[in-house]
């Protein structure tokens, strides 16, 4: 939109926050049909696309108008073309976002904001009150929605990866362990800008079993990093991990990676860092989000010190990058 909260009136303002789902979820209906896909150089008009995905006509028309307000889609010659934005939907964009907002739309998370109350009420996730086993036993047991969730963590880390080994020099570390890595993502790109590193992917088993097998320079390890003993390494990275869990869940995460590492071993946050000042609104809401779903929090430096310290590490520097993410370097002592 062109306007801004700076521009608009108060009410104006209001009624925008208010109805910010509405937007939301015409996305995530758009993305789960594959709208996106059916578009390629030229308009297409809304029946065509309607046709395809056994859709109605007018109801689509409407919801593309809502995404082309927003800078998703735009009208064209009688039908519907690409934006910048737009492409991002198509499956086969390299930056494909479509699987994420696939995963904001799926049943278990699109309904735990609906029980956001729960968790304002309690503390606890809103998630718990849609699935009381939580996230990671609800994925454990629908490989389908899995699957999304996998594609989408993938899909978020790619602008991210690469504004990381921008900003930090891998280089000095001859093994690198990733710590909740996904399909090793940031390993890779760590390999390129550090030739000469070797790599251990840590995740869970099932996580592990759906990889190809481990070559060259990269190994897997599967475990479990509160019941498991975790890898020796010169550098540990965890990227958007900490963020998933409380205080006391992401304490013990830090503590098992010390039990590990040698003295002067660097342990490397990488994740959105709340400001001192003021607010952020992609860091809040993404602190939101984890409220809801898992029970984590996005964190300040010095909260995040403070877990370092308690674990048996010193903070050292914080690094920003191109990107949302910040680099927050630590050293076991």
């Amino acid at each position: 939109m062109s306007t801004t909260a700076t521009t608009q009136l108060p009410d104006e303002v209001v009624w925008e926050v208010t109805n910010g789902a509405v937007s939301a979820r015409a996305l995530h209906v758009v993305a789960e049909l594959g709208v996106a896909d059916l578009i390629c150089d030229e308009p297409v008009a809304a029946h065509d696309l309607a046709r395809h995905i056994g859709a109605r006509p007018e109801a689509l028309e409407r919801l593309l108008d809502l995404l082309g307000a927003n800078g998703i889609f735009r009208r064209d010659h009688g039908g519907y073309a690409h934006t910048e934005s737009s492409r991002l939907l198509r499956t086969d964009h390299p930056r494909s976002m479509r699987a994420f907002a696939r995963m904001m739309g799926l049943p278990v998370i699109w309904n735990s904001f609906g029980a956001l109350d729960h968790t304002v009420r309690t503390g606890a996730p809103a998630l718990g009150a849609i699935d009381p086993r939580g996230l990671w036993s609800y994925l454990g047991a629908h490989p389908d929605e899995a699957r999304i969730f996998d594609d989408a963590m993938v899909a978020k880390s790619r602008g991210d990866v690469a504004a990381v080994v921008d900003a930090y020099d891998f280089r000095p570390f001859p093994r690198i362990a990733d710590i909740g890595g996904g399909r090793g993502q940031l390993l890779r790109a760590a390999f390129e800008a550090a030739p000469a590193a070797r790599g251990l992917l840590f995740e869970l088993p099932g996580v592990i079993q759906a990889l190809p097998p481990a070559s060259g320079r990269l190994a897997h390890h599967a475990g479990d990093f509160f019941v498991d003993p975790l890898p020796s390494a010169d550098a540990y990275v965890l990227m958007e991990v900490i963020h998933d869990w409380g205080d006391a869940d992401a304490l013990a995460i830090l503590r098992a990676i010390r039990q590990a590492a040698s003295p002067g071993a660097v342990v490397l946050i990488i994740e959105g860092i709340v400001p001192d000042s003021d607010p952020d609104a992609r860091v809040q809401t993404l602190d939101v989000i984890m409220l809801t779903i898992t029970g984590g929090r996005e964190r300040s430096a010095a909260q995040l010190r403070a877990l370092f310290h308690e674990a048996g590490f010193r903070l050292t520097t914080v690094i920003p990058t191109a990107g949302p993410m910040q680099i927050v370097e630590a050293v076991a002592i």
